[in-house]
Formats: C-alpha cells, sequence, structure tokens
C-alpha cells in the first residue's frame, strides 16, 4: 500500500481518497478506520457529561435498560439505546455481536471458536465477550473470512 500526503494552503478541509482495484474487507476496514478519526461519543461518568473518542471504544453493552460504554479505563453510561448505536456506528468498525453487545472488532485480538459455534473473542485489554453464533457470519463478512 502506497500512502501519499499533499500540503495544500488552499485546501479548507482534510479528505482522504482511496484508489484500489476492488473493495474488499480490508479497503473497507482502511475506510472504517478513516472514518472514526476524530468522532465522539457522549456519554455521563460520575455524574458528568463525557465525550470518548470512537477509536478508544472496547464495547457497549446493554444492561438492565441501560446501555454502557467501556474503554481501556472507564465505563460510562450511553445516552443511545444500543440499536441507535448500533445503527451509528455501523459503518464503522463496530458490530452487534450478541443480544446485549456491539463490539468494536478492531479491539480485538484473538478469537477463539466453541464446540456451541460461540467464538470467544479476546480484546486487547485481555478481556473476553461472546460472539453469538447467529453473528459470526457478519464477523466473518466483516474480517474478510468468509467461507
Amino acid at each position: 500500500m502506497r500512502v501519499n500526503i499533499i500540503e495544500n494552503a488552499d485546501t479548507k478541509e482534510i479528505f482522504a481518497e482511496i484508489h484500489c482495484a476492488e473493495v474488499t474487507a480490508e479497503v473497507k476496514r482502511l475506510e472504517s478506520h478513516i472514518a472514526n478519526f476524530g468522532g465522539r461519543i457522549k456519554g455521563e461518568c460520575d455524574r458528568e457529561v463525557c465525550y470518548v473518542e470512537i477509536k478508544d471504544i472496547l464495547y457497549f453493552e446493554s444492561v438492565d435498560n441501560k446501555t454502557f460504554i467501556y474503554t481501556e479505563d472507564k465505563v460510562l453510561t450511553a445516552e443511545l439505546r444500543l440499536y441507535e448505536i448500533e445503527k451509528k456506528l455501523s459503518e464503522r468498525d463496530f458490530f452487534r455481536c450478541s443480544k446485549s453487545v456491539v463490539v468494536n472488532i478492531g479491539k480485538i485480538v484473538k478469537l477463539k471458536p466453541e464446540i456451541s459455534r460461540n467464538i470467544i473473542a479476546t480484546l486487547n485489554n485481555g478481556e473476553s465477550i461472546v460472539i453469538s453464533r447467529r453473528y459470526v457470519p457478519e464477523l466473518k463478512r466483516m474480517i474478510g473470512a468468509e467461507d
């Protein structure tokens, strides 16, 4: 892959173009990483409004009708419902991996298939989450490992 940066004083905003022969899963992930750059999600921590960079989010979890945002060092309460987060971040590196979790696939470092056809995903902080067998085909599509 070749990367070119063109500096131009007349340019009013930063933009990126991806030139490719074919739109592959790798190209889609690159697009997702570029789109994630600088994006933030609003949450609440210690009764204060906080903003967290999308790239720093490990996963979102819904428990007892509350949605939580997990990063490496904190847990925040989100004002959005899980389905709203899924819709908002579906074109980025996030996907629903179970009824109650939306995970950042960019934070997954290891996948371990289970006999139940679920997959145990280990995140870069060492935490493990279950990817329900219902969502495994979507994961394979997103990472370019389709059968």
